[in-house]
């Protein structure tokens, strides 16, 4: 007897227990559980082959677990065909088709599910008011743009009120400024709708921008789950610190410790301070810093006694636009990357220059700390 999907009432649209995907003697999939909120915009980021593309895919039917649940709406849906489950998908090559007018691309959906001409025409055009393309009903596919091919997709998806949207890739045939616009859309519409968003990308700025939750990954498992700003602001792992932005990370021996923070000696005897929260028993940590948290002041600019400082000298300075990069070897050859917001400036030419000789400072409250073991110590991105 066939599994036949109910759609039962739960807080968690999706769940996966200790779900593994083998292909050959690799696993795409390594043991992966978690929670995906009912109304959520909920991304899985990572680079190419760390498995957030194949968990997708899992999720939507198109591939079978070799291992684990799944489970959408509280309902078990491991072994059911993509078809019975209450998904639908957005693949980044759209697949509208050619031959049909946007109207029908949209309505394929409900004609297959042989819904009256009356509320297809009305659903249609609520549609396609929601993702900004009324009047667009008798073009065709190769009549519109490719942000506006993208929106019709979206529309074709979400006009079958699906309980959970896929979404893998979806803006990557994009141009930036386009895909930038087109992710403030994302977050509109999904607002608008109020269905849970499950999204891939490799792109950080993108699962940031758009995200309630983001789980990171990296062969075939999550390294980090929760917020952008969480995750952004206190990493916890090499790897989120370095696939998140830029971080500049320092390894270093516990020393003791002063009011609420643990007192962190590196390499070359300068002291550090670091919430002791962050330390958890270990001894042999790497501290991180953000190089748009650290300040650049000259070698006789006065300093806040509790602020972390480090001695170094200019070794390469980059203009970016919005911000300055500069590029700082510290005491004991550590390079140090800070990005000074160009507001400061009031003509052209950089605050700071090769050879420059400066301090480093932030606030401990600012310093986070990672897991694992590193090569070396820099800036890392």
């Amino acid at each position: 007897m066939p599994q036949e999907f109910v759609e039962p009432v739960s807080e968690i649209d999706v769940r996966l227990v200790d779900v593994v995907k083998r292909f050959g003697d690799s696993n795409a999939v390594d043991h992966i559980s978690l929670d995906v909120k009912d109304g959520e915009f909920f991304s899985l980021l990572g680079p190419s082959g760390c498995g957030k593309t194949t968990t997708l895919r899992m999720i939507g039917g198109f591939e079978q677990p070799t291992s684990g649940l799944i489970e959408l709406q509280g309902q078990d849906v491991t072994w059911l065909p993509s078809y019975k489950r209450n998904v639908n998908t957005v693949f980044q090559s759209y697949a509208l088709f050619p031959h049909l007018t946007i109207e029908e691309n949209v309505a394929f959906g409900l004609r297959r599910k042989k819904v009256k001409d009356a509320e297809v025409k009305s659903r249609v055009t609520d549609m396609l008011k929601l993702v900004e393309l009324p009047g667009f009903e008798r073009r065709k596919p190769n009549q519109i743009s490719g942000g506006q091919a993208q929106r019709v997709a979206l529309a074709r998806a979400l006009i079958n009120r699906p309980a959970v949207l896929l979404l893998d890739e979806p803006l990557g045939a994009l141009d930036l400024k386009l895909r930038k616009q087109m992710q403030v859309e994302l977050k509109r519409i999904q607002r608008e709708v109020g269905i849970t968003f499950l999204y891939v990308t490799h792109d950080q700025e993108e699962a940031m921008t758009m995200s309630d939750r983001i789980a990171v990954m990296n062969n075939g498992q999550y390294e980090q789950l929760g917020d952008p700003e969480s995750l952004y602001e206190r990493p916890q792992t090499r790897f989120v610190a370095s696939f998140l932005g830029v971080s500049n990370l320092l390894a270093g021996t516990v020393d003791g410790s002063a009011d609420s923070f643990a007192l962190i000696k590196l390499a070359d005897d300068t002291r550090l301070r670091v919430p002791a929260g962050l330390v958890d028993g270990n001894t042999q940590i790497e501290v991180g810093i953000r190089p748009e948290k650290v300040r650049m002041n000259r070698a006789d600019d006065p300093i806040p006694a509790a602020a972390n400082q480090l001695e170094g000298v200019v070794s390469d300075v980059s203009y970016l636009g919005v911000s300055t990069q500069y590029i700082v070897a510290s005491r004991g050859g550590i390079p140090m990357t800070v990005y000074e917001q160009n507001v400061e400036r009031t003509n052209h030419g950089s605050l700071y220059h090769q050879g420059d000789q400066v301090r480093l400072s932030w606030l401990p409250e600012h310093t986070f700390v990672v897991r694992g073991s590193a090569p070396a110590a820099g800036s890392v991105e």
